[in-house]
């Protein structure tokens, strides 16, 4: 989930309502009496209460694990941030921005009484403590990653006392999630741009973060065998959509990301701007005369689903389900979630292509890069699938805050195939043509084998 613009918003909101922001006691009225959304609500999944106030225009979450439970954002209820509706009684349902499908909520009473705690323990102790047991009542994949959670606690849990540094807690926190070798498990303790070290985050045994020099590597190699692009993005994020008219008469579209279109950095910026990209690319003739579309998500380190999904409504011209969406929903049980919400996609308004489509990825095509995989699935005619398989790394990142203020996340959900059932976590989904991607050998050799095979495939019959 992409919480930078949330986290923005709400630091803003906390400096002109401090006062407001400070009382966590809630006057509940029911719905069925004035049809109000203001009151105390219980996600399903997430592990969070919010109290929803100003008549239904401000939401406070609060991030509960075990007994604890600390203030977390601050939300104004728009249709740029998130928008909340009633949902039968007694339940709304909550979505945010770039996130898709929705959060089902629960009426209650009233907070949790540790909610309403103005200090609560910010020792080395209680940071471990909330830190393993969100993970413990949210983490759906210890078991597909063969880790002990609770012998994880045994070990560490021991070295931990009044006088254990912050350098030595993070340490031990960092090195309680790097087994796991998840893409959406991070925690951080400042500013990772002035001092990268005061942050961690996970990543594939098998798949280090790009360097600046492999990046370079890979957009000469792509220069090489395209040639000149267009693109589109502004600012830091020009250039994250690139479209390219191939001399065979198909088209090449390559889209590094799904979010920070545009230094605004937020939802609504980067869908106006992707939205601008895809109105050029797909115009009238261009849908009736290309041969085929090459989609290239082999460097794509995610961003927003929903972005994702405005990039599968231009290639149908009929509405299927792109996948199902679930939360852990059990703070025992691993292997239960939230009912399956099933995510559409529904054909543009305007122009779409229907014809052949090849998609490119590899293992640095992740989260946002994976659930639009996952989203052409269901496409008709087929997409065909050429590289290596995707990072495995689907969920919403469960953004949460430690009593010491350091934040950390870790993914809670899981996207299901709609016709199968089936998850891809950790495996990630893998090509129907494997060959390599972005090699030493391939760069060697100017060679771009996932391209070429792409660009034979989608050639006309008996054309090489």
């Amino acid at each position: 989930m992409i919480t930078t613009e949330r986290r923005r918003r709400a630091t803003a909101f906390l400096l002109t309502s401090a006062a407001a922001l400070t009382t966590v006691t809630v006057s509940v009225t029911p719905a069925s009496a004035t049809g109000s959304l203001d009151g105390v609500w219980r996600m399903d999944g997430y592990g969070t209460v919010v109290s929803v106030e100003d008549g239904g225009r401000r939401m406070r979450e609060y991030e509960t694990a075990g007994t604890g439970c600390l203030p977390g954002e601050v939300t104004e209820l728009t249709a740029g941030t998130a928008t909340l509706e009633p949902a039968g009684p007694g339940r709304a349902r909550l979505g945010y921005a770039g996130s898709a499908g929705h959060r089902t909520l629960r009426r209650v009473a009233a907070l949790p009484a540790a909610c309403a705690d103005p200090s609560p323990a910010k020792n080395p102790r209680a940071v471990f403590d909330t830190f393993w047991q969100t993970y413990k009542e949210n983490y759906p994949f210890f078991a597909m990653k063969g880790i002990d959670w609770q012998a994880t606690r045994n070990h560490y849990r021991p070295q931990i006392t009044n006088r254990t540094t912050d350098d030595e807690l993070f340490t031990i926190l960092t090195k309680m999630i790097e087994p796991l070798h998840d893409g959406h498990t991070y925690v951080t303790r400042g500013d990772c741009g002035a001092k990268p070290d005061n942050c961690f985050g996970g990543h594939r045994a098998d798949t280090p973060f790009p360097s600046a020099e492999l990046i370079k590597k890979i957009d000469a190699s792509i220069t090489a065998q395209v040639g000149a692009v267009h693109q589109w993005g502004q600012g830091h994020g020009k250039g994250k959509i690139a479209f390219a008219d191939l001399p065979d008469g198909t088209g090449y579209l390559r889209l590094t990301g799904f979010v920070n279109y545009t230094d605004d950095h937020t939802f609504e910026a980067d869908a106006a701007e992707l939205d601008r990209a895809l109105d050029a690319v797909f115009t009238d003739r261009r849908v009736r005369s290309l041969r085929g579309l090459v989609l290239d998500l082999r460097f794509n380190g995610g961003g927003s689903d929903r972005l994702g999904l405005r990039v599968a409504e231009r290639l149908t011209d009929r509405p299927y389900t792109a996948y199902l969406k679930q939360a852990r929903d059990d703070a025992e049980d691993p292997a239960r979630f939230t009912p399956a919400e099933p995510v559409r996609v529904l054909p543009h308004h305007g122009p779409v292509y229907t014809g052949p489509v090849a998609l490119l990825t590899g293992r640095l095509t992740i989260s946002a890069g994976e659930t639009t995989t996952q989203a052409l699935m269901g496409r008709a005619p087929g997409v065909v699938r050429i590289g290596q398989n995707t990072n495995g790394s689907f969920s919403d990142v469960l953004e949460r805050r430690l009593p010491n203020d350091w934040r950390f996340g870790l993914p809670n959900e899981v996207f299901r195939d709609a016709g199968t059932g089936r998850a891809y976590d950790g495996e990630g989904i893998a090509p129907h043509v494997r060959v390599p991607v972005f090699t030493d050998a391939e760069f060697a050799a100017g060679r771009d084998s996932a391209l070429a095979e792409a660009r034979r495939r989608l050639a006309p019959a008996g054309r090489p």
